[in-house]
């Protein structure tokens, strides 16, 4: 898929260069004042293309009320999509413009991981601290929490949030997930381990941590306030640069849906006002949109808004994942397996997109224009994107809800799928027909120059992979789950 996108990100050019392309051929007035604009980026974690309510308006659920609204007041990019299907990797892509075949990152770190994105990598915030740009991240980091891999070492003046996942430790309360991991208490003065526990899919013994800038504040942290704190940095961080008189950047990372941010009814509450299992997801989605719009209305006209996603809904966790909309994957699905986060059918990497900018975006506009794309796990390259033509040199599956997978298989020649006829990705053209023979040749040589083009990419960087226990974030190693509080 299209690598251009990506690179606009790295230059900086990702909001003025890109859109202010797009919507000067629609039209829109330009403003052509030198003042600096600021940035705000919402990157939402493990989201369904199909959640945002604007992209599947004949639904109603209306779970995404000040994200419709922005859509009505921006721009929405339908064929937008996520450099890649997993945590580490879209977002090493998205801060440094290189995909993980370039960046190095190809699959995700771990607790006790000792490094992280390679440090030869240059990152957007860093590019931006140069300009004069105050820059602050909010949220969920994922690529390396230890000395100079953490976010503070990598471009921002301010960081706050979780250093990785927000299922990768226990917390006192934990969220709604699957599996239902233990809380933190239920572990007792045990040894601290690193591995996955017995339940399968619960992560380590360590409390999950709240980092502000690189100290431990909160360990166990408490999912219920995290919103709230959220909200009261992200505005905190928008009245501090403005007061300064200085343009900022701000990149909000927010964590796992499947693991609510939203809290449960007390028990104590009536059948009729407690929340059935099956809306968890959508109180969750509630609650980011209300994040959205906290943060929508601290900001001023001179700031462009992006939201996204990092990649598709993680199908194992049934009830609680969200949902791809059309783009089902039904050839792989049909085989055995999901077709989402993991993957890169079109549920795991096509991702709801908004952008909005007063007077720079026009109102209520949609693109279908193809932006950004993924490769496959651990980088290979599983697909090539040219048009509406998506050839498949590699397919897969994750799990699925149930735990079934599938296998995966090589394929000579490709399977290639007309997006435009076929979103589910259900029937591939058959290889005999005129159409397929033009369209196989076209992204064959698609696919040479973006293999040249890699293998002779001399920027290549390596990640550092390896693990140590005592890499694991531990404000006193002392007290079970590294447990301590410095909040107020």
């Amino acid at each position: 898929m299209a690598e251009g996108f990506a690179h606009l990100l790295l230059s900086g050019m990702l909001m003025c260069g890109l859109l202010l392309q797009t919507v000067s051929q629609r039209g829109a007035n330009v403003d052509k004042s030198s003042k600096k604009p600021n940035f705000i980026v919402i990157l939402a974690d493990d989201i369904g293309w199909g959640d945002l309510d604007a992209n599947q308006p004949q639904e109603k659920t209306n779970n995404t009320p000040y994200l419709n609204l922005m859509a009505e007041q921006g721009l929405r990019l339908t064929d937008f999509h996520s450099p890649a299907s997993t945590c580490s990797p879209s977002r090493a892509a998205i801060l440094t413009g290189r995909y993980g075949l370039r960046n190095g990152v190809t699959h995700n770190f771990a607790v006790g991981s000792v490094a992280g994105l390679p440090l030869s990598e240059v990152t957007l915030p860093q590019l931006l601290q140069r300009a004069g740009y105050y820059t602050a991240m909010i949220g969920k980091w994922h690529l390396g929490h230890n000395g100079p891999f953490s976010p503070t070492h990598r471009g921002f003046d301010y960081y706050l949030g979780i250093p990785y996942s927000n299922d990768m430790g226990c917390t006192d309360v934990p969220g709604y997930n699957l599996p239902q991991c233990p809380p933190c208490d239920s572990y007792g003065p045990q040894v601290i381990r690193l591995k996955r526990s017995v339940h399968g899919g619960c992560y380590s013994k360590v409390g999950l941590p709240l980092i502000e800038n690189s100290t431990i504040v909160e360990q166990p942290l408490d999912l219920w306030t995290l919103t709230e704190q959220y909200k009261s940095a992200a505005t905190r961080i928008i009245q501090h640069a403005r007061e300064r008189g200085q343009p900022y950047l701000l990149y909000m990372a927010l964590a796992h849906m499947h693991v609510p941010l939203a809290p449960p009814l007390p028990p104590d509450a009536s059948a009729t006002t407690r929340r059935p299992e099956d809306k968890v997801y959508a109180a969750s989605l509630r609650e980011m949109d209300s994040l959205v719009g906290a943060v929508k209305s601290a900001s001023d006209d001179n700031t462009l808004i992006w939201f996204t996603g990092d990649n598709g809904p993680w199908e194992k966790k049934c009830q609680y994942a969200g949902s791809v909309g059309p783009f089902m994957g039904k050839w792989q699905s049909s085989r055995g397996g999901g077709s989402a986060k993991q993957t890169t059918w079109e549920g795991g990497h096509r991702v709801p997109t908004v952008a909005y900018w007063p007077g720079r975006i026009r109102a209520n506009t949609t693109s279908s224009a193809l932006l950004s794309g993924a490769a496959g796990t651990f980088g290979d390259l599983q697909t090539v994107r040219t048009g509406k033509h998506k050839a498949f040199y590699i397919t897969g599956a994750a799990e699925a809800c149930g735990g079934t997978t599938g296998s995966p298989m090589l394929h000579d020649p490709p399977l290639i799928f007309d997006l435009q006829r076929d979103e589910a990705e259900e029937t591939p053209l058959e290889v005999e027909t005129p159409e397929y023979q033009a369209v196989a040749e076209r992204i064959a040589r698609r696919r040479e120059a973006l293999l040249w083009d890699i293998a002779t990419d001399r920027s290549v960087s390596t990640a550092d992979y390896s693990t140590d226990e005592s890499a694991a974030p531990c404000c006193d190693p002392g007290r079970p789950v590294c447990r301590c509080r410095t909040l107020g």
